[in-house]
């Protein structure tokens, strides 16, 4: 029973219960609670407004009371050690020391001031007590309360407490002083107690002398001075502690920052019991959904109602099965609870529903379409291979759930108010008629968070105030009813509705599952004496480890685990646990995954050292914790990833690590998508009208989906190696992660620069790591972890991330390992290692040098096209547009009459190193000077194309006007016309080099040998070409090139032949795009007429390539080809488009113009 003095003055002031007063008239501090109504009378009449500072606190009531016991504990301790009577004998002393008459005044006004009940309810006077007094020989106790009065008021941090106890009458009006004085002169000649020399009084001034203003200091000091002294009152001592940093606490700021596990603590030194994986786990990648929001924003995209799990469309699935997830984490499925979705009506949201995690009861959700619509989307997700994920939340449940109106004995609970300033006076949120429910008043205005809510039952008359549930890190879930884990049935009541999830769904997360380790649940609810502090109003019940795990014996979740292997085999257990106990959760409980928050924080902050730290640690401790991670870039209750990471390289690096490392990859809703809101547990919709980011979804697309398709070669750890990335100027850079893998015979390498800057290192050796589960580490090199082929002179690799191919040098890797130069967020995924013998022409060693450590879309393309360099250099410095914009600069116009000097020059210059590397590639030189020659005439005539009308003119030919005036506004409405037809030009006669005869096919075949499409295609990129017009523009060149001499062709055949000899032809058809549509062929119009321009430009450059070239020849072979021109043009405006059509339409003057 703990005490202290409250004078007459301070009872009237603050109308303290006579109840809290013993006979001897001190204040009676028996628990926790009575400080708090002691305290909540103290602020109910000071003038905490204008003087906050005066403000009591319960927990410095109850550590003065705690004081005041101590001190009459030693003093009695000192009476029985040295003399039972000493204080009758410092009396004396006293007496004869001073006078009677001093001494009896210093008792007489301690009584007036400091009343027992019967003289301050006046029951008995002053005179007749002390009277009492004197012939019961009780004078030595009231010596020792004016004794500990002094220690009190000597006491500075006790001044904001002082009123309660003041000595300042008695300093006033009696000779205190001096009796204080003389008492402690005799206390001198007195023996001391315990090993210090000082007396008794110096004994209890002690504490406030060493910390004069700190009452927590002073208690520590006590425990750590005065232990053996105190005898079992230490465990009253440190639940005084515990009180104060219980008070003094700033609770509710959220979690802490990510920590690196070091694995020395002793839980993470108990038995290693992993849970064994299924075939299935190591490769699951999961995604999260918000239930109810994901509906509405499905709603949203197939414009109709889908409410319920059953109406999710295939696509849907389809997409996730696309993407490489194979489960599918769907958050808010239960039935929650209906209190908790007025409490946040009532707060100010009418549109929401109740948290997800206060739940009513674990059955599907009937507003989701209940069990019935569950399985249909399990079945149907399980067709694409996607297993369903729940969640389910062990550590409390809503606070109307059927739990709390049939068991309310089954949650933490008082009998009364923790708090006596708590009120509840707000709506009563029980559906059951029998039981009244309602969360604390000071809620709803958000003017602070109590930690119980009030429960009544009206039959039974009964009121129990049961805690929320809380964590003990943030505010309680004011939805939420702690449940009590020391009650045995509760723990098999949670573990059987555990097993009802368990066979629905193959994955199962368990929210805030740290919260029931026994070392955090004992922390939260039970503290050991002198641990407590982490949940307001739970010190005073705190057990010693050795009664909790008397009450507690099992670990929770160990016991779980071990059942769920028999009762539900293939469940995969999540756990979300923090607090440096991932490693105990996965390693000693048997969880087959747990949360790796540190992921998230320390790579968005670019911690890298330490969670390079966290990663070498772990490996070295043991390596299978490593592969139980859940690694993800947010989690429901953060913020969003876009947010955290961005949308750029280092979240596309930050995914990929995600992707590649061992573990479990965690997907957030949202994320692939690139949406900024964060859902609330208690959305029913999403708030904002996010569109999709096509850009970010097709980069995951492209980097991130092939990888989790690959899933399977990252995810186990037997053969994980995590390597330092070595500057050899600065030593390692911290900022890179490197690490390879191997399994099902393929290796892979994983490398990404976490940090906005560059850098340069190789990567050789790996880091230390646990051998096979024995007490021994080894390192290995890189050369060794991707199990190179020694024999082997290069090695060849894809590097998943930009879809390139590298070379390497064998010898190289060996000696030195992999050099890398990074630039800032740099992300590298190689896998497909293939080691190479070189072949007897040096080959390989020539493209190693020749690429200089840069990466190809195909090696061995590259290797091709290295051979083919003698050719593609001359046409890459042909077929750019530097050199095309000064052929297009240089055309004859109205003040150009004539192709300069510089043209040829260049163009001959140019076609000669063309000649020499077709001459070196194919041996093929007898036909150069011919073939160079023909091509610069040719291109001189090209040149001419545009003012052919003043160099050939022929005003009295109407015939020949329309030709050129056609031609004309072709070349002007043509897009790309001079591109095209410099190409061409310079193409169409590659095959003559060869031989004279059938150039063309000639042609067409070194155009695909020698990949002159890809010179094309850089070439159409400098003319910002887009990706259908490049296709166009390569395909048009090619198929140009096959119809050189058409117009021989007409004429040997006749003109109805040749066009159905073109049509027929496979270029042809593509080109025009022919197709069959309900059993009728169609062309393009647009393609169609384009390839009547080409068909004139071809014919036009061959008429003025004739030898025998004049002017009459041009002026009558142009009327010529514009006539067949003209009525294939008006054979496809007349066609509509068909093929059959077309054909008709041209038989009658097919004939004609073959007669021509």
């Amino acid at each position: 029973m703990y005490e202290f003095h409250i004078s007459r003055l301070s009872r009237e002031k603050y109308k303290f219960d006579e109840s809290i007063f013993l006979t001897n008239g001190n204040a009676i501090i028996g628990n926790f609670h009575a400080a708090r109504l002691l305290s909540l009378k103290i602020n109910e009449a000071r003038d905490l407004l204008n003087f906050p500072e005066k403000a009591a606190k319960a927990s410095e009531i109850y550590a003065i009371g705690l004081m005041d016991e101590f001190f009459h504990h030693i003093l009695k301790r000192y009476r029985a050690q040295f003399s039972t009577n000493i204080l009758t004998q410092a009396l004396d002393y006293l007496r004869k020391s001073l006078s009677l008459e001093e001494v009896d005044r210093v008792i007489e006004l301690f009584l007036a001031e400091y009343p027992p009940m019967p003289v301050y309810k006046k029951e008995l006077s002053l005179r007749d007590y002390l009277v009492d007094l004197k012939n019961n020989d009780q004078y030595a106790n009231v010596l020792e309360e004016v004794v500990l009065l002094y220690v009190e008021n000597q006491n500075p941090a006790l001044e904001n407490y002082v009123e309660l106890f003041p000595d300042t009458i008695l300093v006033r009006n009696s000779a205190y002083a001096k009796f204080i004085d003389h008492l402690h002169k005799y206390f001198d000649s007195q023996p001391a107690i315990g090993t210090g020399p000082e007396n008794i009084i110096d004994l209890l001034l002690a504490p406030s002398r060493a910390f004069p203003n700190s009452i927590l200091a002073q208690l520590e000091y006590i425990k750590s001075r005065w232990a053996s002294l105190l005898g079992d009152l230490i465990y009253k001592l440190l639940g005084g502690l515990d009180f104060l940093n219980e008070e003094a606490k700033p609770i509710f700021l959220g979690p802490g920052p990510a920590l690196i596990p070091s694995y020395d603590q002793s839980w993470d030194q108990d038995k290693e019991k992993f849970s064994p994986d299924k075939d299935w786990m190591p490769s699951l990648v999961l995604i999260a959904k918000n239930a109810f929001v994901w509906l509405d924003q499905l709603s949203r995209k197939y414009q109709r109602s889908i409410n319920r799990l059953d109406l999710i469309p295939d696509e849907e699935l389809n997409i996730l099965q696309s993407r490489g997830f194979t489960g599918l984490w769907l958050i808010g499925l239960w039935e929650r609870s209906k209190a908790s979705e007025l409490i946040k009506k009532l707060c100010g949201n009418p549109e929401a529903l109740a948290s997800a995690y206060s739940l009513s009861s674990y059955e599907i959700a009937y507003e989701l379409g209940g069990e019935e619509a569950y399985r249909g989307l399990q079945e149907r997700a399980w067709q694409r291979g996607i297993r369903l994920a729940s969640d389910m939340v062990p550590n409390h449940m809503g606070i109307d759930s059927q739990w709390v109106y049939d068991h309310p004995d089954w949650f933490v609970n008082l009998d009364y108010s923790p708090y006596p300033s708590y009120s509840f006076n707000g709506p009563n949120l029980s559906l059951n008629p029998q039981v009244e429910i309602k969360i604390e008043d000071h809620y709803f205005d958000r003017t602070d968070a109590a930690v119980v809510f009030k429960y009544h039952n009206f039959s039974s008359g009964r009121t129990k105030f049961i805690f929320h549930g809380n964590d003990g890190t943030t505010m309680p879930w004011n939805d939420t009813a702690q449940l009590n884990y020391l009650i045995a049935e509760v723990r098999e009541a949670v573990y059987q509705t555990i097993l009802s999830v368990a066979r629905r769904f193959p994955i199962i997360r368990f929210d805030a599952a740290m919260t029931l380790a026994k070392k955090h649940y004992q922390r939260l609810w039970y503290p050991e004496p002198g641990s407590g502090g982490a949940i307001p109003a739970r010190s005073e019940f705190g057990l010693t480890k050795d009664q909790f795990d008397q009450i507690m014996p099992n670990e929770f979740w160990r016991e779980v685990v071990d059942r769920l292997s028999v009762d539900a085999p293939d469940t995969l257990l999540l756990a979300e646990a923090f607090w440096l106990m991932e490693s105990y959760f996965v390693r000693t409980l048997g969880m087959h995954r747990v949360y790796n928050s540190a992921f998230m924080h320390m790579l968005r902050n670019e911690d890298n050292a330490n969670y390079r730290k966290l990663i070498k640690n772990t490996l070295e401790f043991d390596p299978q914790i490593l592969k139980r991670f859940v690694n993800f870039m947010n989690n429901p209750d953060e913020k969003t990833a876009v947010e955290q990471f961005g949308k750029g390289d280092k979240y596309f690096g930050i995914c990929t690590i995600m992707a590649t490392l061992p573990g479990l990859p965690m997907f957030g809703h949202g994320q692939i998508e690139g949406f900024a809101e964060k859902y609330g547990m208690e959305f029913k919709k999403a708030y904002w009208d996010e569109q999709n980011d096509e850009n970010l979804i097709k980069r995951h697309e492209s980097q991130v989906f092939p990888i989790l398709h690959k899933r399977k070669i990252f995810s186990e750890v037997e053969n994980f190696h995590f390597f330092d990335f070595v500057n050899p100027d600065s030593g390692v850079v911290e900022d890179v992660f490197a690490y390879s893998n191997y399994s099902d015979s393929q290796a892979s390498l994983v490398v990404f620069h976490n940090k906005y800057a560059e850098t340069k290192g190789w990567i050789n050796n790996s880091d230390w790591e646990m051998e096979n589960n024995i007490d021994s580490s080894k390192n290995i090199s890189i050369f060794e972890a991707l199990r190179l082929d020694k024999s082997a002179d290069f090695v060849i690799y894809k590097d998943i991330s930009s879809n390139l191919e590298f070379i390497r040098s064998i010898n190289e890797i060996k000696s030195s390992g992999l050099f890398f130069y990074l630039h800032a967020y740099e992300m590298h995924v190689l896998v497909d290692f293939k080691g190479i013998k070189d072949d007897q022409w040096g080959s390989y060693r020539q493209l190693h040098a020749y690429l200089n450590g840069n990466g190809v879309p195909d090696i061995e393309e590259a290797l091709k096209e290295l051979l083919l360099q003698p050719v593609q250099q001359p046409l890459k410095e042909i077929l750019n547009r530097g050199y095309f914009d000064f052929l297009i600069e240089n055309r004859l116009d109205s003040i150009k009459n004539r192709v300069v000097p510089e043209i040829s020059t260049e163009a001959i210059q140019k076609l000669d190193n063309l000649a020499n590397g077709i001459a070196t590639l194919t041996g093929n030189n007898a036909y150069r000077e011919q073939v160079i020659g023909q091509i610069h005439k040719m291109l001189e005539f090209t040149l001419t194309l545009p003012v052919l009308e003043t160099q050939f003119p022929n005003p009295n030919s109407k015939q020949y006007q329309n030709a050129l005036d056609y031609f004309q506004k072709s070349i002007e409405n043509t897009p790309n016309f001079w591109v095209i037809t410099l190409s061409y030009m310079f193409l169409h006669h590659l095959g003559a080099f060869a031989s004279p005869n059938s150039v063309n096919f000639q042609s067409q075949s070194w155009f695909s040998e020698w990949r002159v499409g890809k010179i094309l295609h850089n070439l159409g990129l400098q003319y910002q070409l887009d990706n259908q017009d490049q296709v166009i523009f390569s395909r048009t060149i090619f198929t140009l090139i096959g119809l050189t001499g058409w117009f021989a062709d007409l004429k040997n055949i006749g003109f109805q032949v040749w066009l159905k000899k073109l049509i027929s032809n496979p270029e042809i058809q593509q080109y025009l795009q022919i197709n069959r549509f309900q059993g009728v062929l169609w062309f393009n119009k647009e393609r169609f007429e384009s390839l009547a321009v080409w068909l004139f430009m071809v014919r036009i450059i061959e008429i003025g390539m004739d030898p025998k070239f004049s002017a009459s020849k041009l002026f009558e072979e142009t009327i010529k080809l514009n006539l067949y021109i003209q009525k294939i043009r008006k054979a496809i405006e007349s066609s509509n488009y068909k093929v059959d059509d077309f054909l008709t339409e041209l038989n009658d003057e097919g004939e004609k113009n073959q007669n021509q």
